[in-house]
Protein backbone atom coordinates (compact mmCIF):
# COMPACT_ATOMS: atom_id res chain seq x y z
CA UNK A 1 0.00 0.00 0.00
CA UNK A 2 1.31 3.44 -0.92
CA UNK A 3 1.74 6.02 1.88
CA UNK A 4 -1.17 8.30 0.88
CA UNK A 5 -3.70 5.58 0.00
CA UNK A 6 -7.13 6.70 1.20
CA UNK A 7 -6.34 10.44 1.00
CA UNK A 8 -8.54 12.45 -1.38
CA UNK A 9 -7.00 15.55 -2.99
CA UNK A 10 -8.93 18.18 -4.94
CA UNK A 11 -6.68 20.02 -7.38
CA UNK A 12 -7.76 23.39 -8.73
CA UNK A 13 -4.46 23.76 -10.54
CA UNK A 14 -3.33 24.80 -13.97
CA UNK A 15 -0.11 24.99 -15.99
CA UNK A 16 2.83 23.65 -13.87
CA UNK A 17 2.92 24.78 -10.23
CA UNK A 18 -0.29 23.31 -8.81
CA UNK A 19 -0.49 20.25 -11.09
CA UNK A 20 3.12 19.28 -10.27
CA UNK A 21 2.44 19.40 -6.52
CA UNK A 22 -0.76 17.38 -6.95
CA UNK A 23 0.96 14.84 -9.19
CA UNK A 24 3.45 14.09 -6.43
CA UNK A 25 0.58 13.41 -4.03
CA UNK A 26 -0.96 11.09 -6.62
CA UNK A 27 2.38 9.33 -7.06
CA UNK A 28 2.39 8.70 -3.31
CA UNK A 29 -0.99 7.01 -3.54
CA UNK A 30 -3.54 9.78 -3.00
CA UNK A 31 -6.72 9.94 -5.07
CA UNK A 32 -6.29 13.22 -6.97
CA UNK A 33 -9.35 14.78 -8.60
CA UNK A 34 -8.35 17.49 -11.04
CA UNK A 35 -11.10 20.10 -11.40
CA UNK A 36 -10.93 21.77 -14.80
CA UNK A 37 -12.88 24.54 -16.51
CA UNK A 38 -14.75 23.55 -19.67
CA UNK A 39 -11.77 24.67 -21.77
CA UNK A 40 -9.38 22.48 -19.76
CA UNK A 41 -5.86 23.12 -18.48
CA UNK A 42 -3.85 25.04 -21.10
CA UNK A 43 -1.07 22.45 -20.96
CA UNK A 44 -3.45 20.03 -22.72
CA UNK A 45 -2.53 22.00 -25.84
CA UNK A 46 1.17 22.62 -25.13
CA UNK A 47 3.55 20.45 -27.14
CA UNK A 48 3.23 17.54 -29.56
CA UNK A 49 0.25 15.25 -29.13
CA UNK A 50 -1.06 11.94 -30.46
CA UNK A 51 -4.55 12.83 -29.23
CA UNK A 52 -6.22 16.26 -28.96
CA UNK A 53 -6.11 17.58 -25.43
CA UNK A 54 -3.33 15.23 -24.34
CA UNK A 55 -0.19 17.19 -25.27
CA UNK A 56 3.26 16.33 -23.96
CA UNK A 57 3.42 18.95 -21.19
CA UNK A 58 0.05 17.83 -19.81
CA UNK A 59 1.26 14.21 -19.81
CA UNK A 60 4.30 15.21 -17.75
CA UNK A 61 2.23 16.87 -15.03
CA UNK A 62 -1.01 14.95 -14.64
CA UNK A 63 -0.49 11.21 -14.27
CA UNK A 64 -2.30 9.38 -11.45
CA UNK A 65 -5.28 11.77 -11.49
CA UNK A 66 -8.97 11.85 -12.42
CA UNK A 67 -10.59 14.79 -14.23
CA UNK A 68 -13.92 16.48 -13.60
CA UNK A 69 -15.17 19.50 -15.53
CA UNK A 70 -16.94 22.17 -13.48
CA UNK A 71 -17.68 25.78 -14.35
CA UNK A 72 -17.09 27.40 -10.97
CA UNK A 73 -18.62 30.67 -12.16
CA UNK A 74 -22.03 28.96 -12.18
CA UNK A 75 -24.15 28.09 -9.15
CA UNK A 76 -24.36 24.42 -10.16
CA UNK A 77 -20.60 24.10 -10.70
CA UNK A 78 -19.81 25.68 -7.35
CA UNK A 79 -22.39 23.51 -5.60
CA UNK A 80 -20.75 20.39 -7.02
CA UNK A 81 -17.30 21.54 -5.90
CA UNK A 82 -18.51 22.27 -2.36
CA UNK A 83 -20.04 18.83 -2.13
CA UNK A 84 -16.71 17.43 -3.30
CA UNK A 85 -14.87 19.50 -0.66
CA UNK A 86 -16.99 17.83 2.01
CA UNK A 87 -15.36 14.50 1.08
CA UNK A 88 -11.82 15.83 0.67
CA UNK A 89 -8.69 15.68 2.80
CA UNK A 90 -6.78 18.28 0.77
CA UNK A 91 -7.67 21.11 -1.58
CA UNK A 92 -4.81 22.78 -3.44
CA UNK A 93 -4.76 25.52 -6.03
CA UNK A 94 -2.32 27.91 -7.68
CA UNK A 95 -4.71 30.80 -8.19
CA UNK A 96 -4.24 34.20 -6.63
CA UNK A 97 -5.99 34.26 -3.23
CA UNK A 98 -8.28 37.20 -4.02
CA UNK A 99 -9.60 35.32 -7.05
CA UNK A 100 -10.58 32.37 -4.84
CA UNK A 101 -12.15 34.68 -2.28
CA UNK A 102 -14.29 36.29 -4.99
CA UNK A 103 -15.64 32.81 -5.78
CA UNK A 104 -16.35 32.11 -2.11
CA UNK A 105 -13.66 29.41 -2.15
CA UNK A 106 -11.16 30.96 0.27
CA UNK A 107 -9.49 28.97 3.04
CA UNK A 108 -11.62 30.37 5.87
CA UNK A 109 -14.88 29.45 4.14
CA UNK A 110 -13.86 25.93 3.14
CA UNK A 111 -12.12 24.99 6.40
CA UNK A 112 -15.20 26.20 8.31
CA UNK A 113 -17.25 23.88 6.12
CA UNK A 114 -14.83 20.94 6.52
CA UNK A 115 -12.62 21.37 9.63
CA UNK A 116 -10.41 18.40 8.63
CA UNK A 117 -9.59 20.00 5.28
CA UNK A 118 -6.00 20.93 4.47
CA UNK A 119 -6.16 23.98 2.21
CA UNK A 120 -2.99 24.68 0.22
CA UNK A 121 -2.47 27.90 -1.73
CA UNK A 122 0.51 27.97 -4.12
CA UNK A 123 1.03 31.41 -5.63
CA UNK A 124 3.59 34.06 -6.49
CA UNK A 125 4.17 36.05 -3.31
CA UNK A 126 3.23 35.89 0.38
CA UNK A 127 -0.12 37.54 0.94
CA UNK A 128 1.06 39.86 3.72
CA UNK A 129 3.85 41.53 1.71
CA UNK A 130 3.79 44.42 -0.76
CA UNK A 131 3.99 41.99 -3.71
CA UNK A 132 1.01 39.98 -2.47
CA UNK A 133 -1.62 39.41 -5.15
CA UNK A 134 0.69 40.05 -8.11
CA UNK A 135 0.55 37.56 -10.98
CA UNK A 136 3.69 35.46 -11.36
CA UNK A 137 5.12 32.82 -13.66
CA UNK A 138 8.38 30.91 -13.60
CA UNK A 139 10.38 33.43 -15.66
CA UNK A 140 9.39 36.31 -13.37
CA UNK A 141 10.37 34.43 -10.23
CA UNK A 142 13.70 33.24 -11.69
CA UNK A 143 14.48 36.88 -12.37
CA UNK A 144 13.49 38.07 -8.89
CA UNK A 145 15.15 35.33 -6.81
CA UNK A 146 18.67 35.91 -8.12
CA UNK A 147 18.97 32.98 -10.54
CA UNK A 148 18.94 35.07 -13.72
CA UNK A 149 21.56 37.42 -12.26
CA UNK A 150 23.80 34.50 -11.27
CA UNK A 151 23.59 33.27 -14.85
CA UNK A 152 24.51 36.79 -15.97
CA UNK A 153 27.57 36.82 -13.72
CA UNK A 154 28.71 33.62 -15.43
CA UNK A 155 27.84 34.38 -19.04
CA UNK A 156 27.71 38.17 -19.24
CA UNK A 157 23.96 38.23 -19.93
CA UNK A 158 21.18 37.55 -17.40
CA UNK A 159 19.43 34.33 -18.42
CA UNK A 160 16.82 31.94 -17.09
CA UNK A 161 17.68 28.32 -16.40
CA UNK A 162 16.49 26.16 -19.32
CA UNK A 163 13.87 24.47 -17.13
CA UNK A 164 10.86 25.75 -15.20
CA UNK A 165 12.83 25.51 -11.96
CA UNK A 166 10.69 27.90 -9.92
CA UNK A 167 7.42 26.16 -10.76
CA UNK A 168 8.73 22.65 -10.10
CA UNK A 169 10.71 23.51 -6.96
CA UNK A 170 7.76 25.39 -5.48
CA UNK A 171 5.46 22.52 -6.41
CA UNK A 172 7.69 20.11 -4.52
CA UNK A 173 7.76 22.42 -1.48
CA UNK A 174 3.96 22.67 -1.71
CA UNK A 175 3.69 18.88 -1.56
CA UNK A 176 6.02 18.85 1.47
CA UNK A 177 3.88 21.47 3.23
CA UNK A 178 0.74 19.44 2.61
CA UNK A 179 2.41 16.28 3.94
CA UNK A 180 3.40 18.22 7.06
CA UNK A 181 -0.20 19.23 7.74
CA UNK A 182 -1.42 15.69 7.08
CA UNK A 183 0.92 14.50 9.85
CA UNK A 184 -0.30 17.27 12.19
CA UNK A 185 -3.91 16.35 11.46
CA UNK A 186 -3.21 12.80 12.59
CA UNK A 187 -2.34 14.25 16.00
CA UNK A 188 -4.98 16.98 16.30
CA UNK A 189 -7.85 15.89 14.05
CA UNK A 190 -7.93 19.35 12.49
CA UNK A 191 -6.89 20.55 9.06
CA UNK A 192 -5.30 23.91 8.32
CA UNK A 193 -3.98 26.39 5.79
CA UNK A 194 -0.58 26.19 4.10
CA UNK A 195 0.66 29.00 1.88
CA UNK A 196 3.54 28.38 -0.54
CA UNK A 197 4.75 31.58 -2.25
CA UNK A 198 7.07 31.00 -5.19
CA UNK A 199 9.23 34.08 -4.58
CA UNK A 200 10.13 33.20 -1.00
CA UNK A 201 10.52 29.52 -1.90
CA UNK A 202 13.03 30.31 -4.63
CA UNK A 203 14.93 32.86 -2.53
CA UNK A 204 15.35 30.10 0.07
CA UNK A 205 16.40 27.68 -2.70
CA UNK A 206 18.98 30.07 -4.15
CA UNK A 207 20.29 31.26 -0.78
CA UNK A 208 21.42 27.79 0.36
CA UNK A 209 24.88 28.23 -1.18
CA UNK A 210 24.70 31.70 -2.70
CA UNK A 211 23.99 33.79 0.40
CA UNK A 212 27.62 32.94 1.16
CA UNK A 213 29.40 35.97 2.70
CA UNK A 214 26.04 37.68 3.25
CA UNK A 215 25.20 34.94 5.76
CA UNK A 216 26.89 37.19 8.32
CA UNK A 217 26.09 40.66 9.65
CA UNK A 218 28.26 42.54 8.93
CA UNK A 219 29.00 40.58 5.72
CA UNK A 220 32.15 38.47 5.49
CA UNK A 221 32.21 38.76 1.72
CA UNK A 222 29.82 38.96 -1.19
CA UNK A 223 27.00 36.66 -2.18
CA UNK A 224 27.48 33.80 -4.69
CA UNK A 225 29.35 30.54 -4.00
CA UNK A 226 32.63 30.75 -5.97
CA UNK A 227 32.96 27.08 -6.92
CA UNK A 228 29.77 27.03 -8.95
CA UNK A 229 30.23 30.52 -10.39
CA UNK A 230 33.59 30.25 -12.16
CA UNK A 231 33.47 30.12 -15.95
CA UNK A 232 35.71 27.04 -15.88
CA UNK A 233 33.00 24.96 -14.16
CA UNK A 234 31.18 22.82 -16.68
CA UNK A 235 31.63 19.71 -18.76
CA UNK A 236 35.33 19.50 -19.56
CA UNK A 237 36.79 18.96 -23.04
CA UNK A 238 38.49 15.62 -23.66
CA UNK A 239 40.48 14.36 -26.63
CA UNK A 240 37.26 13.41 -28.46
CA UNK A 241 34.36 15.10 -26.67
CA UNK A 242 33.30 16.16 -23.19
CA UNK A 243 33.07 14.71 -19.70
CA UNK A 244 31.56 15.68 -16.35
CA UNK A 245 34.06 15.31 -13.50
CA UNK A 246 33.84 16.51 -9.92
CA UNK A 247 36.76 15.70 -7.66
CA UNK A 248 35.64 16.98 -4.25
CA UNK A 249 37.56 15.44 -1.35
CA UNK A 250 41.27 15.75 -0.64
CA UNK A 251 41.73 12.14 -1.79
CA UNK A 252 39.87 12.81 -5.06
CA UNK A 253 42.20 15.67 -5.96
CA UNK A 254 45.36 13.88 -4.89
CA UNK A 255 44.45 10.76 -6.88
CA UNK A 256 43.45 12.88 -9.88
CA UNK A 257 46.72 14.80 -10.07
CA UNK A 258 48.80 11.68 -9.46
CA UNK A 259 46.96 9.94 -12.30
CA UNK A 260 47.80 12.92 -14.54
CA UNK A 261 51.48 12.59 -13.66
CA UNK A 262 51.43 15.78 -11.57
CA UNK A 263 52.08 14.75 -7.96
CA UNK A 264 53.58 18.22 -7.49
CA UNK A 265 50.07 19.71 -7.88
CA UNK A 266 48.67 17.22 -5.40
CA UNK A 267 51.18 18.52 -2.86
CA UNK A 268 50.65 22.26 -3.51
CA UNK A 269 49.37 24.11 -0.40
CA UNK A 270 46.75 26.05 -2.38
CA UNK A 271 45.13 22.77 -3.45
CA UNK A 272 45.10 21.33 0.08
CA UNK A 273 41.76 21.39 1.90
CA UNK A 274 38.38 22.57 0.70
CA UNK A 275 38.81 26.09 2.07
CA UNK A 276 41.96 26.73 0.04
CA UNK A 277 40.59 25.00 -3.06
CA UNK A 278 37.51 27.21 -2.93
CA UNK A 279 39.76 30.28 -2.79
CA UNK A 280 41.77 29.11 -5.81
CA UNK A 281 38.95 27.40 -7.67
CA UNK A 282 39.63 29.17 -10.98
CA UNK A 283 43.22 27.94 -11.02
CA UNK A 284 42.43 24.41 -9.94
CA UNK A 285 39.62 23.99 -12.50
CA UNK A 286 41.86 25.47 -15.18
CA UNK A 287 44.56 22.90 -14.39
CA UNK A 288 41.99 20.09 -14.38
CA UNK A 289 40.64 21.22 -17.76
CA UNK A 290 44.17 21.20 -19.20
CA UNK A 291 44.88 17.67 -17.98
CA UNK A 292 41.60 16.19 -19.25
CA UNK A 293 42.39 17.03 -22.88
CA UNK A 294 45.08 14.32 -22.91
CA UNK A 295 42.73 11.30 -23.16
CA UNK A 296 39.42 10.31 -24.72
CA UNK A 297 36.17 10.44 -22.83
CA UNK A 298 35.97 6.63 -22.64
CA UNK A 299 39.54 6.41 -21.31
CA UNK A 300 38.84 8.97 -18.62
CA UNK A 301 35.56 7.34 -17.59
CA UNK A 302 37.33 4.01 -17.12
CA UNK A 303 40.13 5.62 -15.09
CA UNK A 304 37.94 7.86 -12.93
CA UNK A 305 35.47 5.10 -12.11
CA UNK A 306 38.41 2.96 -10.99
CA UNK A 307 39.57 5.82 -8.74
CA UNK A 308 35.99 6.34 -7.49
CA UNK A 309 36.04 9.98 -8.58
CA UNK A 310 32.51 11.13 -9.54
CA UNK A 311 32.24 11.34 -13.32
CA UNK A 312 29.80 10.85 -16.18
CA UNK A 313 29.39 11.39 -19.90
CA UNK A 314 27.37 14.36 -21.13
CA UNK A 315 23.97 12.97 -22.12
CA UNK A 316 21.24 14.57 -24.20
CA UNK A 317 17.54 14.27 -23.43
CA UNK A 318 17.38 11.80 -26.32
CA UNK A 319 20.07 9.68 -24.66
CA UNK A 320 18.03 9.28 -21.48
CA UNK A 321 15.34 7.12 -23.05
CA UNK A 322 17.96 4.45 -23.84
CA UNK A 323 20.17 4.91 -20.78
CA UNK A 324 21.10 1.39 -19.59
CA UNK A 325 20.67 2.24 -15.89
CA UNK A 326 17.21 3.70 -16.45
CA UNK A 327 16.30 0.70 -18.59
CA UNK A 328 17.40 -1.83 -15.98
CA UNK A 329 15.63 -0.02 -13.14
CA UNK A 330 12.42 0.22 -15.25
CA UNK A 331 12.33 3.98 -14.76
CA UNK A 332 10.33 4.91 -17.84
CA UNK A 333 6.77 3.62 -18.12
CA UNK A 334 5.50 2.82 -21.62
CA UNK A 335 1.69 2.76 -21.95
CA UNK A 336 -0.43 1.94 -24.99
CA UNK A 337 -2.37 4.78 -26.58
CA UNK A 338 -5.97 3.68 -26.09
CA UNK A 339 -7.44 5.69 -28.96
CA UNK A 340 -4.73 5.47 -31.59
CA UNK A 341 -1.52 3.82 -32.74
CA UNK A 342 1.75 3.92 -30.87
CA UNK A 343 2.64 4.23 -27.20
CA UNK A 344 3.29 7.02 -24.69
CA UNK A 345 6.41 7.26 -22.52
CA UNK A 346 6.30 8.66 -18.99
CA UNK A 347 9.15 9.45 -16.62
CA UNK A 348 8.67 7.18 -13.63
CA UNK A 349 8.22 8.00 -9.97
CA UNK A 350 11.82 8.29 -8.71
CA UNK A 351 11.01 7.16 -5.14
CA UNK A 352 10.96 3.43 -4.34
CA UNK A 353 8.83 2.13 -1.48
CA UNK A 354 10.01 -1.18 -0.04
CA UNK A 355 12.03 -1.62 -3.22
CA UNK A 356 9.08 -1.02 -5.54
CA UNK A 357 8.41 1.88 -7.89
CA UNK A 358 4.82 3.22 -7.62
CA UNK A 359 2.72 2.53 -10.72
CA UNK A 360 1.65 5.16 -13.22
CA UNK A 361 -1.88 5.66 -14.49
CA UNK A 362 -2.49 7.53 -17.74
CA UNK A 363 -3.35 11.23 -17.30
CA UNK A 364 -7.11 11.79 -17.63
CA UNK A 365 -8.89 13.10 -20.67
CA UNK A 366 -10.79 16.31 -20.10
CA UNK A 367 -13.80 15.57 -17.91
CA UNK A 368 -13.27 11.83 -18.22
CA UNK A 369 -14.56 11.13 -14.71
CA UNK A 370 -17.16 13.89 -14.35
CA UNK A 371 -20.24 11.67 -14.38
CA UNK A 372 -18.64 9.01 -12.19
CA UNK A 373 -17.59 11.52 -9.52
CA UNK A 374 -20.90 13.43 -9.50
CA UNK A 375 -22.80 10.16 -9.19
CA UNK A 376 -20.66 9.24 -6.17
CA UNK A 377 -21.67 12.58 -4.62
CA UNK A 378 -25.33 11.50 -4.95
CA UNK A 379 -26.29 13.93 -7.69
CA UNK A 380 -29.30 12.71 -9.62
CA UNK A 381 -28.90 11.97 -13.33
CA UNK A 382 -31.02 14.95 -14.36
CA UNK A 383 -28.89 17.27 -12.23
CA UNK A 384 -25.68 15.82 -13.70
CA UNK A 385 -26.94 16.46 -17.23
Amino acid sequence: MLPLSGIRVIELGAVVLGPYAAQWLGDLGAEVIKVEAPTGDSTRRTGPTAEFGMASLFLGLNRNKRSIVLDLKTKAGKEALLRLVDTADVLLHNNRPHKMKALGLDSETLIARNPRLIYACLHGFAENGPYGGRPAYDDVIQGMCGLADLMGQQTGTPRYLPTVAADKTSGLVGAIGILGLLVRRERTGLGGYVEVPMFETMVAFTAVEHLYGLSFDPPLGQGAYPRVMVAERGPFTTKDGHICVMPYTDKHWQDMFKECGRPDLAAEPRFQGITSRTQYITEIYGELAHQLTSRTTAEWLSTLLRLEIPCAPVQSIDDLVTDPHLEQTDFFAILDNETGPGKTRYAGVPILFDGNRPPIARPPRLGEHTEEILTSLLFENAKIE
